[in-house]
């Protein structure tokens, strides 16, 4: 109705595509070929090192040209197929993100790793705080706010489309009914933030000199001195898709066995168990098939430039995806509520990585920082593909230290135990509670960082 009062334009009857199922995979297919072939154009190569990835572009026409955008060109049945394509694709992203690098050696590394996770929990923790106290003391009385409102920050930002999805199940189950569409609008929010503000960072950065100036250069891989091209040797992709499927595979079954067993846990963690999303075993899977593959000299079946891009394809995709089916409509009726929560959740994520940036990092401090904005913001999804534009060379080493951290962050925040526990936590005890808990939580932890950076100063000294 809002765009309507507008007199934006809409054709006449139908939509310019028909609502078959088909038609709608025929247009991801378009925007497949547009994401890979596009990155080769002279103009998108300049935009991303600007800092505005061509992923984020096409996302922005998906929104302009879907059934509530300027133009109504694609049906709302398009649009809810691909608001289904999220979960599969971050799955793939997780699939190949230990898979299609060597396993890192620690050593040297073990301050980094803790470091960024203590970033990590600090920026989860924080979110939850945040998001009580603005449900408590920032939101007019006349909304009748919901006290599960206090997770939507985290489960927007931190979990992405994903963990919403999954969350949005238990806010049904706890009478929170806007739930679900409140979650994914805050998660469509958090890309559109970290992809906006994510630029400006980089072209900010570029400017001053604080990231990698060098443009993104088409690597080459050789396997057994033959040159590796994904459409010259399909397969060697098959074999790579296949093991990124394995991982898969992996974390769903491993995640369908600890709901087959939860009934022997009771009734409080068999709930638990059943909202926990998949990704963090997959995660664990692609580690385990990784290791394996490294300890019995198998690694030539693994071509880590395949991995790479079919994990920043399907990150790139997600983000159009993602960007592409949200309901503007739920925005319009709550968009106080989500520019509020976006607001001060944008606040929190900067204030805490400036204090990380300053007093906690010894060096790439703006590598370090940038992907755990991009991950704290929109999904870790989102902090790969800054990173890859800030660093495409790695020289900071910041990714094997973020996706070590991974491994134990992503079992706790981002869909992993406490962003499932929250809801059902302040069910329980109350949001005053659950707040409380997570401010005590959250300035521990960055006491905590404070105390340790500067013991291992001095013990340098």
């Amino acid at each position: 109705m809002f765009l309507k009062s507008l007199n934006i334009f809409y054709p006449p009857n139908k939509d310019i595509f028909s609502n078959s199922l088909l038609i709608s995979f025929l247009g991801l297919l378009i925007i497949f070929f547009l994401l890979i072939f596009g990155r080769k154009f002279k103009l998108a190569v300049q935009l991303e090192r600007f800092g505005l990835p061509i992923a984020v572009i096409s996302g922005i026409i998906g929104i302009s040209i879907g059934p509530f955008g300027v133009i109504h060109f694609l049906s709302k049945e398009t649009i809810d197929v691909w608001s289904n394509f999220p979960t599969p694709l971050l799955s793939l992203v997780f699939a190949t993100l230990m898979m299609g690098r060597p396993i890192p050696n620690i050593n040297g590394l073990v301050k980094p790793i803790f470091n960024q996770f203590l970033l990590a929990l600090s920026l989860g923790f924080g979110q939850f705080f945040v998001g009580g106290l603005i449900v408590k003391y920032f939101l007019p009385p006349s909304m009748d706010a919901n006290p599960l409102m206090g997770c939507l920050i985290e489960v927007g930002f931190e979990g992405g489309h994903g963990a919403a999805s999954i969350i949005g199940e238990s806010f049904n189950k706890l009478g929170f009914q806007n739930g679900l569409d409140l979650g994914l609008a805050m998660a469509t929010m958090g890309l559109l933030s970290s992809s906006i503000l994510g630029s400006i960072f980089i072209f900010l950065g570029r400017t001053f000199g604080l990231s990698d100036n060098e443009e993104i250069l088409e690597e080459k891989e050789n396997l057994k001195g033959k040159k590796i091209e994904i459409l010259a040797d399909l397969r060697i992709f098959i074999i790579n898709l296949g093991f990124s499927g394995l991982a898969i595979s992996f974390g769903v079954l491993l995640l369908k066995y600890l709901r087959y067993i939860s009934s022997s846990f009771g009734d409080f963690s068999k709930e638990i168990i059943f909202s926990l999303p998949v990704f963090p075993f997959i995660l664990i899977g692609s580690l385990l098939i990784r290791y394996i593959l490294e300890k019995t000299k198998n690694t030539e079946f693994i071509s880590n430039i395949l991995q790479r891009e079919i994990g920043i394809l399907s990150t790139d995709l997600l983000i159009f995806t993602a960007m592409a089916s949200l309901d503007i409509a739920v925005v319009f009726d709550n968009w106080v509520l989500i520019l509020v929560f976006t607001i001060f959740g944008l606040f929190w994520n900067l204030i805490c990585i400036a204090y990380f940036a300053y007093f906690i990092f010894d060096d790439y401090w703006f590598e370090k920082s940038l992907i755990e904005f991009g991950n704290s913001t929109g999904v870790v999804a989102s902090g790969l593909l800054l990173l890859r534009l800030a660093d495409p060379k790695n020289i900071s080493k910041t990714l094997p230290i973020f996706t070590s951290k991974q491994l134990f962050a992503q079992l706790i925040l981002s869909g992993g135990l406490f962003t499932v526990l929250a809801p059902l936590m302040i069910s329980k005890i109350g949001l005053d509670y659950w707040t409380e808990i997570c401010a005590l939580i959250t300035f521990a932890i960055l006491f905590i960082a404070l105390i340790f950076n500067k013991v291992e100063m001095k013990n340098f000294q």
